[in-house]
């Protein structure tokens, strides 16, 4: 599995990363356990979570921890805080004071079963505090030992510029990592927000790098889901599956058939060459798409290849 930075905190990520949003909610303790143990065996050493994911809310860090044991000090642990139940309404309210981020680092310490975070991101910017009492909250747990490095996720471009200029105010040392969406059909942050993060030596975690299992191949237009899929759930796959999109997608997988590879190896396989990318968040439920991930990971397209398989994708802005 090739290493890659994470921005400028100095440690090593796995390409593709384990992202938890699955385990309590898809996934009970036995599934965890097997695709946690499957990552980890594959050279998978990056697994991202959040205090709110799992059925109840907490879940996925007690599964996660569980299933870890004492292959904890073998992996980056990253989790996330300040989000509502469910991650779809943006921001809880005051989740970003100091208050609410010691309570919250601290109940994440006791479910994942911990003395250390290695990556703790703001979830969701909190327009009603300011962000200097944020980064200044966050850099006491750095300097406590809770967390080594701490990162954001859904901050907008002037938002990341924002924090540069408070954490180096306040001598606190910043962001490392900024967790946004991020696929070949959803690009937007590439004119925006990827140039301030290069600046500033942020790496980007992309998040629904697939567009829910759009971006694996299993789905066909004008064709019913598979069952127990995703899109079979919601009835269809909503506006991850727009015409636009099925268009583009039949672009793509042409693409892949000449040049040999699964539609999921350019999907994950050209995030992953991107300079910019630390790690490619994917969820699973089984080790079986474990294993397909870190295959895709490992493609390593040439510069030519990386500039057709672009050119074929949403442009930079589209967005679902």
């Amino acid at each position: 599995m090739h290493m890659k930075p994470l921005g400028h905190s100095g440690l090593k990520v796995s390409a593709v990363g384990i992202g938890c949003m699955n385990f309590g909610a898809v996934c009970d303790a036995g599934a965890t356990r097997a695709v946690v143990d499957a990552a980890l065996d594959a050279g998978i050493n990056f697994f991202d979570v959040a205090d709110i994911y799992g059925g109840p809310k907490g879940q996925a860090e007690t599964l996660l921890g569980q299933a870890l044991g004492p292959r904890r000090a073998e992996v980056i642990l990253a989790t996330k805080f300040g989000a509502k139940t469910g991650g779809r309404g943006g921001a809880v309210a005051g989740g970003g004071t100091a208050a609410y981020i010691r309570q919250a680092v601290d109940a994440s310490l006791g479910r994942l079963g911990t003395d250390y975070i290695d990556l703790y991101q703001h979830h969701f910017p909190d327009a009603d505090t300011p962000l200097e009492e944020t980064l200044r909250a966050l850099e006491d747990l750095v300097t406590q030992g809770k967390v080594r490095h701490v990162g954001c996720s859904n901050y907008s471009s002037a938002q990341l510029r924002g924090a540069a200029i408070a954490a180096r105010s306040l001598g606190a040392r910043g962001f490392v990592s900024a967790q946004n969406r991020y696929s070949l059909l959803h690009r937007d942050i590439e004119h925006d927000l990827v140039p301030i993060a290069q600046g500033q030596q942020v790496g980007i975690l992309p998040y629904f790098p697939l567009e829910s299992g759009l971006l694996t191949g299993k789905y066909r237009a004008g064709e019913p889901p598979p069952p127990d899929t995703r899109f079979a759930r919601w009835g269809g796959g909503g506006t991850f599956a727009t015409p636009e999109r099925w268009a583009a997608m039949g672009h793509l997988q042409a693409c892949a058939d000449d040049l040999g590879h699964s539609l999921l190896d350019l999907a994950i396989g050209w995030l992953a060459a991107q300079p910019f990318v630390a790690s490619v968040i994917a969820g699973v439920t089984s080790p079986g798409q474990v294993h397909a991930n870190v295959a895709a990971a490992s493609w390593e397209p040439t510069s030519e290849e990386l500039t057709r398989i672009g050119s074929l994708a949403a442009s930079p802005g589209a967005a679902a």
